[in-house]
């Protein structure tokens, strides 16, 4: 069960990272404006941190768990 949830969750990370919008990129920021997927590029980035803090520390507490199981 922990290995499925393990595996959801780094999925999520991957994509939220490629959600991230480079601030040099004017070519992303501009589509992204535009089309308005995420709100306004600041709140967008403010929640994209956040939900990558958390799945980042989600992540480390079952992988320590997994570790500690076969161990």
């Amino acid at each position: 069960m922990l290995k499925a949830i393990g595996f959801v969750i780094s999925i999520l990370l991957i994509i939220i990272i490629f959600l991230r919008m480079p601030q040099e990129n004017v070519g992303l920021s501009s589509f992204a404006t535009k089309s308005d997927i995420l709100g306004s590029p600041s709140s967008a980035e403010r929640s994209l941190n956040i939900l990558t803090a958390f799945g980042i520390l989600v992540y480390l507490a079952i992988a320590l768990q997994l570790n500690f199981i076969s161990n």
